[in-house]
């Protein structure tokens, strides 16, 4: 009876260790993909500096940014055109960032920005994702919704459900690949929108909107990604970039 319970108590052992090798080495594959995973994206923003950011037109940042509680916060000056640009430039990539906009407020998310002194602002060159207060801000109520959070700025309008209101955080992921010729924006994890990101339809686009007749606008396909001070408290954090 000793023994049989031994060779029991063994063959448990032995099942045992199996099982935490299996998991050990289940853990181990895990791990290799998600490193892997990260390892495809660049970190923007972590909450900690400002390190790949400066003011555009501007060799270091505006100090109207700040950061609070691990976002990067915008607080308005007496003077405007604080915006900020990435150090770098970036042609196809997927931009994951999360903003959060005060009461009434407004700002934007910029690529393609072309940085040169005959463009004073960003948005001359940079297409724009708004970032709005849907509820209180004017621009909301226009433009036939294509001036609402999420929207294309001036082009394509976002739905207004998928947006979370002022004082909340929404998360953005924006796709631009000019090899396939689509940009993508998904909000708050659904899909609203697809468009053409150069040519005869993209120009279209622009040609249809506010920017016409603007020298620069959209015609840049490498630039900054940018955020806008549009005079209005505003935060952005988890900012990361993956190159195509």
């Amino acid at each position: 009876m000793k023994r049989l319970l031994s060779v029991l108590i063994l063959a448990i052992i032995v099942s045992g260790c199996k099982d935490v090798s299996k998991t050990s080495e289940e853990k181990i594959v895990q791990k290799e993909v998600l490193e892997k995973v990260d390892s495809e994206w660049t970190i923007l923003f972590d909450g900690s500096n400002f390190n790949n950011w400066k003011g555009y037109l501007k060799e270091d940042m505006h100090s109207e940014w700040t950061i609070e509680d691990g976002a990067m916060l915008f607080t308005p000056g007496e003077q405007g055109g604080k915006n900020i640009i990435t150090k770098d430039k970036y042609t196809d990539f997927v931009l994951s960032i999360e903003w959060k906009i005060s009461e009434g407020g407004n700002s934007g998310i910029f690529w393609s920005v072309y940085e040169d002194e005959n463009f004073p602002e960003a948005y001359q060159t940079g297409p724009e994702i708004q970032v709005l207060d849907n509820l209180k801000h004017p621009d909301s109520f226009v433009a036939e919704g294509t001036h609402k959070a999420g929207s294309l700025y001036d082009m394509i309008a976002c739905p207004n459900e998928v947006i979370n209101p002022a004082g909340e955080w929404n998360l953005c992921v924006l796709e631009i690949n000019h090899k396939t010729n689509i940009g993508k924006v998904t909000m708050n994890g659904t899909e609203v929108m697809t468009f053409p990101v150069h040519g005869e339809t993209w120009n279209e686009m622009v040609a249809n909107s506010k920017f016409k007749n603007w020298e620069g606008f959209g015609k840049y396909q490498t630039g900054h990604i940018g955020l806008q001070d549009h005079g209005d408290k505003v935060w952005y954090r988890n900012i990361k970039i993956k190159e195509l």
